[in-house]
Formats: structure tokens, C-alpha cells, sequence
């Protein structure tokens, strides 16, 4: 957040110059990604934490820190867009970070919708499918040594990230929804609509 990036281009007389600025940093990008949606939480959602773990340099196991940022919001759309980032290199398969995110997010969802009685026994269960339709997620961690699938840096693959990145968002989530309940009502619905969608698609195709 805050960061600004002035380009000039000298080689014109006057020289041109674009500045790119996002005063609230991934917050002011993800709402960026939900312009012309209908969006269900006008504000995103934004996620940070920090955890030290134990990382391998090379064979020596060594502590250090891992920064842990998440910023999301739902739209009314059907498909979901999660972009991720591991020290500002982007990761367009995802990686270890995006599965600790799907994981925590379908568990505390799962489990706040079941303790608040929202799932009825006539409700078909909760995939994390039904999570992320309409989802618009930027996860981005900082941390030494990352690695990666290949060279193009396309999938994180550091093992321990996973814990870590599902640790924070399920905490903050959790807490998130504990004092926002009719924004966290909201979200739940809209998947269970998106399950209830699923099933009757499905019945359909049986029945054809």
C-alpha cells in the first residue's frame, strides 16, 4: 500500500510519464477486479498475519518469518478468479498458498454455517466449489527461499506454506464472521444456492 511507481520515457521531448499508484494496495486491486459486478460485500475482505516457521536453505533447516496477506470479495457472478503471488512474482497455477486459502476457507465456512444452524437437512452438502463461486481472491505471501514448480515460477511449492497461509485466514475469517454475522449470512446463502444449483443440475441429468 502506498508504493508508487513513477515511468519515464526520456527518448520524447516532453518526456511522457505514467505514475502507478494503489494507495491501499491489494485491497484497492481486488476491488479493481470487481468493477461492473454486482459485488455482495462492497468493502473486501482483507487478511494479514505473520508466522515464523522452519524453512530448508539448502538442506539446513533454519526459522524465519512468513507474511501472509488475503483480500476478497464475493459478486454475484458464478465463476471464481484467485490470482497468487509469492514475493510480488506471480504464480499463475497457484501453489501451496492457494490450497491452504481453499482449505481454510471451505473448513471455517463450513463450520460457522453448521454451529448457526444455516444448513437444513434437506440442504445438499457443502463442496468447495460451492465456496468460491463468485469469489475474486489475491493471495500474496512473503517469504525466504521460495520454490517453485519450474522456471517460469508458475506453482509454489513449498510444503510448509500451506499450514501457514490456512492458518491465518481461517483465524481471521473465523473472527471476521464472529462480528460481522449478516455479511457472513450473506456469503453462506450464496453458497448454498450454489449447491442447491448443483444438486438440481444433477437430478436433471439423472432424470434426462
Amino acid at each position: 500500500p502506498g508504493l508508487i511507481i513513477e515511468l519515464r520515457d526520456e527518448r520524447e521531448t516532453p518526456e511522457r510519464k505514467e505514475i502507478f499508484y494503489y494507495k491501499e494496495g491489494i485491497v484497492e486491486f481486488v476491488r479493481q477486479l470487481g468493477e461492473n459486478k454486482q459485488v455482495i460485500n462492497e468493502t473486501p475482505i482483507a487478511i494479514s498475519g505473520t508466522r515464523i516457521v522452519e524453512i530448508d536453505y539448502d538442506g539446513k533447516r533454519m526459522t524465519d518469518d512468513v507474511l501472509v496477506d488475503v483480500v476478497f470479495q464475493y459478486n454475484e457472478t458464478y465463476a471464481d478468479q484467485i490470482l497468487c503471488y509469492a514475493n510480488s512474482i506471480y504464480n499463475g497455477d497457484g501453489g501451496t498458498h492457494m490450497t491452504g486459502f481453499r482449505t481454510a476457507l471451505t473448513r471455517v465456512i463450513n463450520m460457522y454455517a453448521k454451529e448457526n444452524k444455516m444448513i437444513k437437512d434437506k440442504d445438499p452438502s457443502l463442496s468447495g466449489d460451492d465456496f468460491r463461486e463468485g469469489l475474486v481472491a489475491v493471495i500474496s505471501v512473503k517469504m525466504p527461499n521460495p520454490r517453485f514448480s519450474s522456471q517460469t515460477k508458475d506453482k509454489l511449492v513449498n510444503t510448509e506454506i500451506e499450514g501457514v497461509v490456512s492458518s491465518v485466514v481461517y483465524e481471521e475469517i473465523k473472527a471476521f464472521f464472529e462480528e460481522n454475522p449478516a455479511m457472513a449470512r450473506r456469503i453462506i446463502e450464496k453458497s448454498l444456492n450454489a449447491a442447491r444449483a448443483r444438486e438440481a443440475a444433477r437430478k436433471a441429468r439423472e432424470t434426462v
